[in-house]
């Protein structure tokens, strides 16, 4: 089986203050930031040791804890989602999103586990922080408000 990453992304209400609160605390470093709108949809924070933490804000889909959400959600980073997905659901994982092509250079699937886990399951994002902004802000001003 070829290499597999596995990173928490945390949802939370005010992804902004998680930020500073997770450098203030954890002496992380914000290494990638992406929004739609006013919302930050993923951010990436390197903690000292080189582990990876993850987050975004809350929102329909993704709720935080306290509000019926998971407040987490795994992130596989692999180089076959759709292999992997598929193993999920065979084995009882009921799929949320369809493994696709994704605006912001992934190929990414949703699925939650039979113990109730949200996981994304993906390719790297081949773009740069540039163009995935850039192919954000064009998803959010196409989508329906």
């Amino acid at each position: 089986m070829s290499e597999i990453r596995v990173r928490p992304k945390l949802v939370v209400d005010g992804a902004d203050r998680a930020i500073a609160f997770y450098e203030e605390v954890l002496g992380a470093s914000l290494q990638t930031r992406h929004v739609m709108g006013e919302a930050v949809v993923f951010a990436e924070l390197e903690l000292p040791g080189g582990d990876v933490l993850q987050l975004k804000d809350a929102d329909a889909v993704d709720r935080p804890p306290g509000d019926g959400g998971a407040g987490v959600i795994i992130d596989v980073l692999c180089e076959d989602p759709d292999a992997l997905v598929q193993r999920a659901v065979e084995r009882g994982a009921e799929l949320l999103i369809e493994v696709a092509d994704q605006p912001y250079g992934a190929r990414q699937g949703r699925v939650r586990d039979p113990f109730g886990h949200l996981w994304i399951v993906g390719t790297a994002v081949t773009k740069s922080d540039a163009e995935v902004q850039a192919a954000l802000d064009a998803w959010s001003s196409a989508r329906p408000q």
